[in-house]
Order: C-alpha cells, then structure tokens, then sequence
C-alpha cells in the first residue's frame, strides 16, 4: 500500500526531498552556511530560504484561497481579512499579556483558529445568501471595514503596528531561519494534503457538485449553503495559519496584511496555475513570487532606451496574466490536464 502510494506520487516525493536538501545545497555551492554566520542570518542560502518561506506562505494562502474559488466555485474578495487575522491575534497575545514563549505562541495559534472560524461562520452566513458579484463585492466592502478599523485603532498602533519580540528561540526566523523554513515547507505539505484529501472525500464531491451546478446539488438534497459554509470556513483557517507565518517571518505585524493585495495576488496565482486543480495555486505563487524577486532589478536595454523591470512589474504581470488566459484559458495545469486528456484519446 506504502510502495503505491510512493509511486502513484512520485513526483511530489521527490519535490519534497528537494526542498529540503535545498538550504544546504545553496550552502554548499555559495560557501555560506545555512545556519548562518556566528548567529546572524546572513548568506547566500539564509536569502534563499526568507525567498522560499515567502513562497511557501503565498502558495498556502493561494491553495485556500482555490478552495471556495477554484473547487466551490465561490468568488470571494474579501480572503485578506482572513490572512491578516493570524498575524493581528498573534501580536496582540505577545504584546499586551504575560503570556511568552511557547505558550504565547501556542494560544496564539489557538485563538487565530477559533477567531477565524467564528469569522467564517459569521461573514458566510450574512453573505453567502448573495450571489455572484454582489457576494465578491460585499466580502470586499467587510475586508476592507476591517482593514480601516485597524489601521485607526490605537491598541494595535493603527498605521504604524507593532513588532514581534516575544518569540521562541526555535521560530525565531532571525535566530533559527533553517527551523522556520521547514516549519513553513510542513505547512505548506499539509494543507495540500489535507486539501486533497478533503476534495476526494464525500465533502469534496459535493463541493464540485456545487460548483458545477448548485441548483441541481439543491435539487438532489444537498444543503449547498451548510457546505459553502464549510469551504470558506476551513479556507480562512488556512489562510489565517498563512498570515500568522507570514508576520512571524517579517516580526511586524500592521495593517498591510489586510490589504486588498492579499486576495488579489492568491486570486491571480490560482487563475494562472489552474482553478481547481491541487498543483495549480502552488505553481502560480511560485512563478509569480520568484519572477518578482528575480526581475526585480533587471534593467533591459532595448533600442537605447533602458526599461525597468522592477519599476514597471505590475504592468508586466498584467501583460503576462493575458497571455497566460489566451494561451492557457484552464490555468497552467488545467489546460496541460486537458492536454493530456485529449492526447490519451
């Protein structure tokens, strides 16, 4: 049973493998440690890994975002109030109680959790008796509410936030940037599992029923808004888990994680990678993070004029994202699934 699934997955097995050796491959080739230097995170592979443990968080947050879009068929404007709730509920533990360390972290996590599915509950309940793009818009307006309110409330430090001080040494991604590289890549591995195992359990199949036709899954006697509910609940504790690392990583916490951009970017990933496919929201943060980081000061000379990728990027991504909707209209996977399929036959 072990041998076929291993085999059946290889791909990932081996994708897995490589991302851990991968710190100390770029170690070995750079010179640098990927420990550090004498305690400071400084070197080739310590840079690779922030890039990566980015990677990581916008891939996690792209796979949850894919779970009401992508396999529900629920468009959503709203999933950055989920991703900022993480890292405001954490700081706020660390900041203002007694409560350090391991247990600060631990009922942080807890309460990121509970206060992210209490949200979900709550905003899916008022909204979701909308349709279409009165529900993206609404989802959007309360994000947005929640995104003013904390930029403006005094106990949070309104524009300015706060830091994280109070960390464990073991997550500390200053003093234990290996650690809390491995930390993201598990989580990355397990909401994909997860993910897939929800999708091709009876839960899952109705999740596609109502995507793909929501009025005949309410026909045949599926309670389609009990299980709306649950995707947009399940993906804002995932999303919420991301924006907790998220804020660990940077040790700054502000109104930034709730921007409009944090359900912009993981919407555009999973377009780009394939909606509705496990592969697809990974592939598209990944592409898109990478390409940013890569570009980001390349200066092409063309003609005597001098173009500025890094200066010009949003206009660079929209160009890209209308080819990749031209040239592959299922996403990167979708339309290499579909591909596949009609070679086969």
């Amino acid at each position: 049973m072990l041998r076929r699934t291993l085999a059946s997955n290889w791909f990932y097995v081996v994708l897995m493998i490589a991302l851990i050796v991968l710190p100390h491959a770029i170690g070995w080739v750079s010179g640098d440690s990927p420990f550090g230097v004498r305690g400071r995170p400084v070197g080739q592979s310590i840079y690779w890994q922030g890039i990566l443990i980015e990677v990581f968080v916008l891939a996690v947050l792209a796979m949850s975002y894919n779970l009401v879009f992508g396999f529900t068929g629920v468009i959503s404007f709203g999933h950055a109030l989920f991703f900022g709730v993480g890292g405001y509920i954490l700081g706020i533990v660390l900041e203002y109680t007694d409560l350090t360390g391991e247990v600060g972290l631990l009922i942080g996590i807890g309460l990121t959790l509970i206060v992210s599915a209490v949200l979900g509950l709550v905003i899916g309940l008022v909204t979701l008796r909308l349709r279409g793009v009165y529900f993206a818009m609404f989802t959007l307006a309360v994000a947005e509410m929640f995104y003013i309110f904390f930029s403006r409330l005094a106990l949070t430090r309104a524009e300015d936030g706060f830091a994280l001080t109070e960390l464990p040494v073991w997550i500390d991604p200053t003093r234990s940037r290996l650690t809390f590289y491995y930390i993201a890549l598990a989580l990355l591995a397990v909401t994909f599992l997860f993910i897939r195992r929800l999708i091709f359990s009876p839960t899952g199949a109705v999740l596609l029923a109502v995507r793909e036709n929501e009025e005949r899954a309410r026909t045949i006697g599926f309670d389609t808004l009990r299980f709306k509910l649950l995707a947009i609940t399940v993906a804002g504790m995932i999303a919420s888990l991301a924006g907790l690392i998220q804020v660990i990583l940077n040790k700054k916490v502000g109104p930034e994680v709730l921007n409009v951009s944090n359900t912009i970017d993981p919407l555009l990933m999973t377009i780009i990678g394939g909606a509705g496919t496990f592969t697809g929201p990974v592939i598209g943060a990944a592409g898109l993070h990478l390409g940013d980081r890569l570009l980001r000061d390349l200066v092409i000379e063309v003609g005597g004029a001098s173009i500025d990728i890094g200066a010009n990027w949003a206009l660079i991504l929209g160009i890209v994202f209308i080819l990749v909707v031209l040239v592959f209209p299922y996403g990167i996977v979708g339309t290499f699934r579909r591909w596949r399929t009609r070679q086969a036959k």
